[in-house]
């Protein structure tokens, strides 16, 4: 059994963990509100984008590269995780969301880019090879970052590389509640923009200057990065909503455990002092 000054060091050593974790959960929440609104204020952007880009593709004729339609040969994911630790299960849902996507495929058949430390780390250690890694702004994203990301899929997809791009993700729903989600970036499928995005009443109002071609080459590249940013907000909302939670969890359990170790010293020490007593009494009746 453990000495009391054991269980007096290890109380000392778990209330400096619960201040660590309690100031780590603080730092969360205030950030969690600026993501949050970041994620909400992008939605009518990412909406209007989608309208636009519907309506162009309607009139335009001819084919941008990035509509190209073709046979699949490779797919290339832009995975979204986090670049630090210490947010429960968030990271590890993202990638086991993917590794059910890419299970059975064959190495050739599929390229990463990762975007965050965890996933990096997780499919290096795996012998995956990535086309591409972006790290360092996981908790605040900016759009310099979604254009640099952008940038090097349109790349690869234009140049053959990939025949179709996912961008996976979590999206964020509340603080306890963030699901991996994939999306197709590219080919833009402007069947799915008419869909969900053209505004039908007001489509043959619009007056295109240049032509409707090249607006729309301008256009498919912005849309690309306005996606990709969308997504990087949401994820950024996700992580620290999970952190959030998840350093919650870890301060109350190192209440439950400060007041459990207090408990077994108290008992402890009780046991000596009770001890002490009767060799004390057991030393008088001697003496008589």
């Amino acid at each position: 059994m453990a000495s009391g000054r054991d269980i007096l060091r290890r109380i000392r050593s778990v209330k400096n963990i619960q201040k660590i974790t309690r100031a780590m959960k603080m730092v969360a929440s205030a950030r969690l509100r600026r993501a949050q609104d970041k994620a909400a204020a992008s939605q009518p952007y990412i909406g209007k984008m989608r309208e636009m880009l519907a309506n162009v593709a309607a009139e335009a004729r001819g084919n941008s590269p990035l509509l190209a339609e073709r046979e699949v040969k490779c797919t290339a994911y832009v995975v979204v995780a986090a670049d630090k630790g210490l947010a429960g299960a968030y990271s590890s849902n993202v990638i086991k969301f993917v590794r059910q996507r890419i299970q059975g495929r064959p190495a050739d058949q599929i390229a990463l880019f990762a975007v965050g430390r965890k996933v990096r780390d997780h499919f290096a250690r795996r012998g995956y090879k990535l086309a591409g890694e972006f790290t360092g702004f996981s908790e605040r994203p900016a759009y310099a970052d979604a254009v640099r990301i952008s940038r090097a899929v349109i790349d690869g997809f234009a140049g053959g590389k990939f025949d179709e791009i996912y961008l996976i993700y979590s999206h964020f729903r509340s603080i306890a509640h963030h699901e991996p989600t994939a999306l197709r970036l590219l080919p833009v499928s402007t069947g799915e923009l008419t869909g969900a995005g053209r505004d039908e009443d007001r489509s043959g109002g619009y007056l295109f200057e240049p032509s409707p071609e090249q607006v729309l080459e301008k256009l498919l590249p912005q849309y690309v990065q306005t996606m990709i940013y969308g997504g990087l907000l949401q994820a950024a909302a996700s992580e620290l909503g999970a952190r959030m939670t998840a350093m919650n969890t870890a301060t109350e359990n190192a209440g439950e455990l400060i007041e459990t170790l207090t408990l077994n010293y108290n008992k402890i020490r009780q046991a000596s002092i009770t001890t002490e007593l009767t060799e004390i009494v057991g030393g008088a009746e001697a003496l008589k």
